[in-house]
């Protein structure tokens, strides 16, 4: 399994890159494996306020429908339009064209894990 190092991570399978004031979050390479084929991405528009732990998403797969978390506090400023179109880039590149929003961070994030505390949560 795919667990960069650079990432902080969710226990509810969300990755965060954190850039300055700026967070990219997405899905794990484990839950867009979990998940299967992913068929249909739902993202916020750009201006909605999120707290951590708000849903502001899902990811519809072959499987089933999940909701996607925030792991910051903060403004939405982007979505992943490309998804609109290719979903499955999702699975294809979690980490990189897989992205789902990024967010202006509010505060100081809380609660994440490392890369090394997610492996051991995954086991």
């Amino acid at each position: 399994m795919n667990v960069p190092s650079d990432l902080h991570y969710t226990k509810s399978h969300e990755w965060v890159r954190l850039e300055g004031d700026t967070a990219t979050i997405g899905i794990t390479d484990h839950a867009q494996s979990e998940l299967g084929d992913i068929v249909f991405v739902d993202l916020p528009t750009p201006g909605r306020a999120l707290q951590a732990g708000d849903t502001f998403g899902s990811v519809e797969s072959v499987k089933t429908v999940s909701d996607i978390y925030s792991p910051v506090a903060g403004e939405v400023i982007e979505a992943n339009e490309a998804l609109g179109a290719q979903s499955e880039l999702v699975n294809a590149d979690p980490y990189g064209s897989g992205w789902l929003v990024k967010v202006k961070v509010a505060g100081p994030p809380e609660g994440l894990l490392d890369a090394e505390g997610y492996q051991a949560l995954l086991g």
